[in-house]
């Protein structure tokens, strides 16, 4: 199935299959090279790579080496028009809003390092929590959780912290060709940023362009502030050149043709400003992902890996996911006179 010209490129999130590529490990590589190969006969023109973490001691060059013989390993099996982007998070050691000046040098050398991984695969887009760390609320020194007002005011000043280390990664990533596209993300999940309004509000300490934001459907369905206030900030995060990445993804962040989503609340504004890819992002309930997320509902199979069952396997999932959004861009763009 070919993508119709009129239609944004859909991109699909690995998360479907695993939070670590693997680069260095080359009986994987071909198990990536199946897997696209697979979903690009649903329409999928790109894909969204989680880029792992390293360890409190990063060997960063090894790590360029590993994925830029990913992206020759993909090119060499006919895979070079396949666009990518790339799916990093700050973490509890690399955090640009710790109160330790050393510490935030640390975590600026590391999402360096991951723009650098991004350009080898030819990516023009880094996005995720890239401020706050990924699920790491704070406590107190007496190990109490800090919650509401509390927390709020602790967050402000570690926004304020991680402003300079954002824009100097967003200079750095201007030379890469590389737009850095932060996600809020819903509080039951992280601490911070939560809403797309406080996003902005960070971003107004963040002179760099290169730096904007993702817009994601499962993330402002459980904690955006309504249709008509989207509206107006999708609109302005336009007019500044931020809106640098949009995925739809179901509340649940299961099966996205199945999910309560308001798909034309969400699309209407985006499809007015946006021309950019748009991804299709599912958690599956692999292992890395079923405590974290509290995942109850059965895992999607992945084929060649799991036992066949009768339940529905990630590639079913994944065409059902496309056919959906591909719908449903159509015919909110029909709406807006767009088509």
């Amino acid at each position: 199935m070919s993508t119709s010209p009129s239609l944004p490129d859909i991109y699909l999130s690995f998360f479907m299959f695993t939070t670590d590529m693997q680069p260095d490990n080359l009986a994987y590589r071909q198990t990536v090279v199946e897997r696209i190969q697979q979903l690009q006969t649903f329409g999928y023109r790109g894909f969204e790579f989680p880029i792992a973490p390293p360890s409190n001691t990063p060997n960063y060059s090894k790590d360029l080496a590993d994925y830029t013989g990913l992206r020759a390993y993909l090119d060499s099996k006919g895979l070079g028009e396949v666009k990518i982007s790339t799916n990093v998070g700050a973490t509890r050691t690399f955090d640009p809003s710790s109160p330790y000046l050393q510490q935030r040098e640390k975590a600026l050398e590391y999402l360096k390092s991951r723009v650098d991984i991004t350009a080898a695969l030819r990516g023009q887009i880094m996005m995720g929590p890239i401020v706050i760390p990924y699920g790491v609320f704070p406590t107190t020194d007496f190990n109490e959780p800090i919650w509401s007002d509390r927390l709020q005011d602790l967050l402000a000043v570690r926004y304020q912290a991680a402003q300079p280390i954002l824009n100097e990664l967003g200079e750095y990533a201007t030379g890469k060709n590389v737009k850095l596209a932060i996600e809020p993300i819903t509080h039951w999940e992280t601490p911070g940023p939560n809403k797309l309004s406080q996003l902005m509000d960070f971003l107004k300490g963040v002179e760099s362009k290169q730096v904007g934001v993702v817009i994601d459907s499962a993330h402002e369905t459980l904690d955006g502030e309504g249709p008509e206030i989207f509206k107006t900030q999708v609109a302005e995060l336009a007019s500044e050149g931020r809106l640098h990445y949009v995925q739809v993804s179901p509340p649940d962040r299961g099966a996205l043709h199945t999910s309560w989503l308001s798909w034309q609340s969400f699309l209407e504004p985006i499809l007015r400003v946006y021309q950019g890819p748009i991804a299709v992002e599912i958690f599956n309930a692999i292992p890395a992902f079923a405590n974290s997320l509290r995942l109850t509902r059965r895992k999607f199979w992945i084929p060649g890996e799991d036992a066949p069952n009768s339940y529905p396997n990630a590639y079913d999932i994944a065409d059902a996911a496309i056919q959906k959004t591909q719908q449903k861009i159509k015919k909110v763009k029909k709406v807006i006179g767009l088509s």
